[in-house]
């Protein structure tokens, strides 16, 4: 187990906290022996599949427990990761991430937390991982939840722990790319965000395959987007300000708002940039289609009564469409991009980077499982590995965005840097 300087073993967990985990680390002190590196994932589905997998391969792992409140699931994604990476590194666990005892049990050992459930989770679970003295990162995707988790910033010093929300692609990776092209300027003026999880063989009508939860999904397109326009906070609507970019062997795609993206950074970079502003990419004719159940209240969440049941109309959106929305029988991609302006040495200067992923044939995993999961991961690492400050950190200032991309490269991704 890894010590934290000035946090005894057991000062990890209250006393009524105890188990098999607690016995070990007591027999390891004394034995002596010195123990790697203990990761957690909560949630472990899909991006916490991929994020357990990359952290067996890059992050100096002696375990791995993969909880979920589906003993099943963790049982098939544990032996999933370890024949990936040929060892019994993942273990996996029935665990209900709301109930406070259960969940401190399981993270008393543990050095990392990885949450991947989905996000209005993450304020309830980080009380919890700070009282254990475990690091934590979640993989976001709410502003406003994120938020209540860095209120937590004076608890997680005290605890000497590291807790960093919003660690997966957007919000995530899309602003490690632009922190990355902004420490090459001297001068910042605009920052430009897009990513897209999407089919690489799209079906009418809406050109979309949904590769993550899905209530994740209709937060993006309902909930209002936090942007830095003409150098002023501002609350932006969704599923609006269409914008068509070009992407290399894709030809024209649309780009519209969508809530989360931004994350924290415009609080960060307010009073420092003229915009930085982040969208959803696309193929033709989505953002049309998807204003529908917008304009027509499908995503309502006050109940209406049909035929004497009272339903939620976002309710029966979300269970009839996150089977319809899923391709199994084709891939995906994600495509990332950050384009930023500025000047370097007095000259006006354009800088643009490119990520064009797809699902690897050799482990099975999407294109947003890696994107997702690896940077999670990433982040996941950098804090066992002791260079994250205490304190709960905003992403954008966790992790100095080139490391990032240096450690995407290491893992086989795919990055085009432009200037002009």
């Amino acid at each position: 187990m890894l010590r934290r300087e000035g946090v005894s073993p057991s000062e990890r967990a209250p006393p009524f906290f105890c188990g098999a985990s607690r016995s070990a680390g007591r027999y390891f002190e004394q034995s002596g022996h010195t123990m790697g590196k203990t990761y957690a994932i909560l949630g472990s589905g899909m991006q916490g599949t991929a994020a357990a997998y990359d952290l067996a391969r890059f992050g100096d792992a002696d375990r791995i427990l993969m909880g979920d409140i589906h003993l099943q699931q963790a049982n098939r994604n544990s032996e999933r990761a370890n024949r990936l990476v040929g060892r019994a590194v993942c273990e996996p666990h029935q665990v209900d991430a709301l109930d406070e005892a259960e969940l401190a049990s399981f993270l008393e050992p543990v050095d990392v937390l990885l949450s991947c459930v989905p996000y209005w989770m993450h304020p309830r679970i980080a009380p919890v991982a700070i009282h254990t003295a475990t690091s934590m990162v979640d993989m976001g995707g709410d502003t406003d939840v994120t938020m209540e988790t860095l209120k937590l910033n004076e608890a997680a010093r005290a605890a000497r722990v590291s807790v960093v929300p919003d660690t997966g692609l957007a919000p995530g990776l899309v602003n490690n790319l632009a922190t990355h092209l902004m420490s090459k300027l001297d001068k910042v003026e605009d920052v430009r965000l897009y990513s897209g999880g999407l089919p690489q063989n799209p079906k009418p009508p809406f050109n979309y395959k949904l590769v993550f939860n899905i209530e994740g999904l209709v937060t993006e397109y309902v909930d209002e987007a936090l942007a830095i326009r003409d150098c002023k906070l501002v609350r932006l609507k969704t599923l609006a300000d269409i914008e068509h970019i070009e992407w290399p062997g894709l030809g024209e795609m649309e780009a519209f708002v969508t809530s989360g993206g931004t994350s924290t950074a415009p609080y960060t970079f307010d009073g420092k940039v003229r915009t930085y502003e982040y969208k959803t990419i696309r193929f033709p004719g989505h953002c049309e289609r998807m204003r529908i159940f917008l304009d027509f209240g499908f995503w309502g969440t006050e109940p209406i009564e049909v035929k004497g049941s009272m339903v939620k109309p976002r309710d029966l959106f979300q269970t009839l469409m996150a089977d319809a929305l899923r391709d199994d029988e084709d891939k995906d991609q994600i495509l990332v991009r950050a384009a930023v302006t500025g000047s370097k040495n007095g000259d006006d200067v354009r800088l643009q980077i490119d990520i064009h992923d797809k699902e690897d044939t050799a482990t099975g995993f999407s294109a947003m499982e890696r994107m997702t999961g690896f940077s999670t991961s990433i982040y996941a690492i950098e804090i066992a590995a002791g260079n994250v400050e205490n304190g709960c950190i905003r992403y954008e200032s966790a992790v100095p965005g080139t490391k990032v991309v240096e450690e995407l490269k290491r893992r086989g991704v795919l990055i085009t840097e432009t200037n002009g």
